[in-house]
């Protein structure tokens, strides 16, 4: 049986950093635990149906949509403010309770976005957008690797980083006229500055 995740240590966040619209590192950690005790769960029955843990066939982009999908739904069940946006495909992820009818809007500045990612920095949207951004860094083996031959390594929260970028924040990649890659924006050195500096939780080995 594998170790499927590497514990969340309390003392590893930043009780100095800025967050919106009500929302506490206590918040976001049990949001955190939530997602780890989920993943263990998960992968114990997989185990008992002699079955590879979820991360080593799902594709990648897949895991991180469900690691960055779990956290949006748990963060209002801790924190009385915040809703995740009803619409489908709306924006921000998390709104302010009650702000809008049925909790669901297309595109406001007001809220939050989500995002998930392996990577430690170089995150991506699909437009260069003024928000409120929480990204949640993490490491786990993906499908890709296992393909690869390598080993088998627990999941971990790496880091958690949160900031208010402005437009100037993201550098816009557009795409070709021929192309049919997905239409998106990266964070460039000024927003990733922003995000590292107001760090929320580091992963302390």
């Amino acid at each position: 049986m594998y170790k499927y995740t590497l514990p969340i240590d309390y003392k590893n966040f930043n009780k100095n950093c800025e967050l919106p619209y009500h929302l506490e590192i206590n918040h976001i950690f049990q949001a955190m635990q939530d997602f780890i005790n989920f993943l263990e769960s998960i992968n114990e029955k997989l185990d008992s149906a002699k079955i590879s843990p979820l991360e080593t066939f799902l594709m990648p982009a897949n895991f991180s949509s469900i690691v960055g999908e779990f956290i949006i739904a748990r963060i209002p069940q801790y924190c009385n403010y915040l809703v995740k946006n009803k619409y489908h495909n709306g924006h921000p992820d998390l709104i302010p309770k009650g702000m809008f009818t049925n909790d669901a809007v297309q595109y406001t500045k007001e809220g939050i976005e989500v995002k998930s990612s392996r990577r430690p920095s170089g995150w991506q949207g699909h437009n260069p957008e003024s928000v409120w951004l929480i990204v949640f860094h993490f490491d786990s083996i993906s499908s890709n690797e296992i393909i690869k031959g390598k080993a088998y390594k627990p999941f971990c929260f790496k880091g958690v980083y949160a900031a208010k970028l402005d437009k100037e924040d993201w550098n816009f990649a557009g795409r070709s006229d021929s192309s049919r890659r997905t239409i998106t924006a990266s964070i460039n050195q000024r927003g990733i500055a922003k995000l590292k500096k107001n760090w929320v939780y580091r992963y302390n080995q």
